[in-house]
Order: C-alpha cells, then sequence, then structure tokens
C-alpha cells in the first residue's frame, strides 16, 4: 500500500500503525485486491480495505475495451454510492459504514467497516428457508428505501448484465429467437413505472449472515443503479436454488419479497401504489430472469444456470411479447 494511502486510513481512524493480516480476495480481472487490516491504538480494531488499481489492460481473457470501461465505471459508482447513498440504508437492508474513500492517480481506496467484527462474521453456499427470508427481506427493504430515487452518479440501469454493456455477449449468442427478442426484453425493464435502485450482484456470496442466523447484511456496491426490483430477486434466486427449487418455490419467494415490500413501503410512507407495484413487478419477474439468461446464454453457454426452468420461462417471456406486438423488428 503506498505511503499516501496509509497516512489517510492512519489519520480517518485516529490509529498509530495499521498491518495487513488478510487478503479477503483479487478484485477481478486483476484490478486490485480487498484486505482485512488491524489497527493500532484505534478504538477500531480492524477494517476492511479495497484497494482498487487500475491496469492499462487487463490479464482477463474476456477483457475487451468495453468490459475495460464498465470495471473503471462500476469503480466510480461504488465509490460514489458510499459518498452519497449508503448512508439511507439502516439496519433492515443493512450495509458496511465507509470510514474513507481517497485516491491517488489510477487508484482507489475504499476503507470500510469490517462486518465481520461487526456481527456478521459468515457466508453461505447455500440457504435454509429462514436465511433465504432474510436475503429476500434485504432486497425488499433495500428497494423501499430508494424506490422514486433517481440514480445520480450511478449506473442509469442497474447490474452488471444489462443490454447496452454486453454487445459482445449478444453478438456470439446462438438461441434466434431470444437474440431477437433482447431489445424488446430490455425496453420492458427499462419502461416500467415503478423504478428502485437495485443493487445489481445480488449472489448469495455477496450476504454477510451473523452467527445466529437472525441478521444479515450486503457488500459490493459496483454495479448499483437504477431499474426495477425484480432483477435482483430473480438474480438472487438464481444464485442459491436449483431449477427444481426455483420452479417449487418461486411463488412462496415472490408472496414473500411483496409481503416485506408492502410493510417496509409503508413504514417508510410510501404506500400510495403498493398494489400497482406488485402487478407490474410480479409481471416483470420472468422478465428480469429471462433478461440475465440471455446475458449468460453468450457469456458462458454451458453455465448451469442456463437450465430448463430458465428455458420455459424465456419460452413464455418471448412468447408473450410476439403475442403483444412488443418484440417487432
Amino acid at each position: 500500500m503506498i505511503t499516501q494511502f496509509k497516512k489517510a486510513i492512519l489519520k480517518s481512524t485516529k490509529a498509530k500503525n495499521l498491518f495487513e493480516i488478510e487478503k479477503i480476495q483479487d478484485l477481478w480481472s486483476g484490478y486490485g485486491r480487498i484486505v482485512r487490516c488491524e489497527l493500532e491504538g484505534a478504538s477500531i480494531k480492524t477494517v476492511v480495505v479495497k484497494h482498487v488499481q487500475l491496469p492499462k489492460k487487463s490479464s482477463h481473457i474476456r477483457s475487451t475495451d468495453i468490459s475495460h470501461n464498465r470495471k473503471l465505471k462500476s469503480y466510480k459508482v461504488e465509490t460514489a454510492w458510499y459518498k452519497q447513498w449508503s448512508k439511507y440504508c439502516d439496519n433492515t437492508c443493512r450495509v458496511p459504514h465507509c470510514l474513507l474513500i481517497d485516491t491517488q492517480g489510477d487508484e482507489v481506496l475504499m476503507v470500510l467497516e469490517d462486518l465481520d467484527a461487526a456481527g456478521f462474521p459468515e457466508r453461505r453456499s447455500f440457504v435454509t428457508w429462514k436465511e433465504l427470508e432474510l436475503c429476500l427481506s434485504w432486497l425488499a427493504n433495500f428497494h423501499a428505501t430508494f424506490i422514486g430515487k433517481k440514480p445520480e452518479n450511478l449506473w442509469r440501469t442497474g447490474t452488471y448484465w444489462h443490454l447496452s454493456t454486453r454487445p459482445d455477449e449478444l453478438n456470439v449468442l446462438t438461441d434466434i429467437p431470444l437474440k431477437q427478442a433482447a431489445v424488446a426484453i430490455d425496453q420492458k425493464l427499462q419502461q416500467t413505472s415503478f423504478k428502485t435502485f437495485v443493487h445489481g450482484d445480488a449472489k448469495l456470496a455477496n450476504f454477510c449472515f451473523s452467527p445466529n442466523g437472525n441478521h444479515v447484511a450486503m457488500v459490493d456496491f459496483q454495479y448499483v443503479g437504477g431499474g426495477c426490483g425484480m432483477k435482483d430477486v430473480a438474480y438472487f434466486l438464481g444464485s442459491c436454488l436449483n431449477e427444481d427449487e426455483c420452479e417449487k418455490m418461486q411463488s412462496q419467494c415472490l408472496d414473500y419479497y411483496f409481503k416485506i415490500l408492502k410493510e417496509s413501503l409503508v413504514s417508510r410512507s410510501k404506500d400510495r401504489d403498493i398494489t400497482a407495484i406488485e402487478e407490474e413487478w410480479r409481471e416483470l419477474y420472468p422478465v428480469a430472469w429471462t433478461d440475465f439468461h440471455r446475458f449468460m446464454k453468450g457469456w458462458s453457454p454451458g453455465n448451469w444456470k442456463t437450465n430448463t426452468y430458465s428455458e420455459r420461462l424465456a419460452r413464455e417471456v418471448i412468447k408473450n411479447l410476439n403475442r403483444t406486438g412488443q418484440n417487432e423488428p
């Protein structure tokens, strides 16, 4: 870590010294790393440091100018999120507190609260129904918090897979009906009457759990931006349920999500259009699922997520678009 960054961390935390004690992970495509640091002489014992070092060229095999620029913007978005928006998240949609954002040339430093130390040290590779409820509740409260807000300095369209940022994957897509419907699918999601902020990468790996399994927090806000809340819900469920579970539990999961969304909107005095929001978003759930399915079939056609459940939803969505004339060339 360069000296200027170290000095900035010590000043912001009032620590006498700091020591890197653990590398949590490298950032995608060699764009830096996330480490845990111990602070000496400060009231805070540990912090998580996200150190972004922007390479001139990515080493990742899929790297293109488009993907490089997308990553550059994603880190700008994440710093804007912590500077401008994260303060509006309460304990119902817990996120790490930001202690410092600093830049030196092409390097960016984010010093964040250590969620492990704050009571969220556990991660899951699969979930119980109770844990699934916790994550859906986090998403519902997050969406209720930001419904109607304009995503200033964030992605205009949240998520890392939306159509305008993924021309390469669309070009190589061999599913012709899905390829032809891609624009109509994107437009249907864009034209939702009720937009909120979506996390944009709401996979199970980004949820942090308390040991008793009663609380959850969320990390990684590189792709937060505007959109329909169903994009997060569909992506999350696809990250932790297999195709049979998705089929059997779809109604149960959506019912629970909308129950919490209604309660959260009421508590935040945003309850005027609750019924209309639910009606529109329920209809958009398979559309949001199909939108991600379109990306996956272009990016990694053999991935386990391109399953029969996804294929069935995609065929139904395309059929409905054709029937209503929304998929006209």
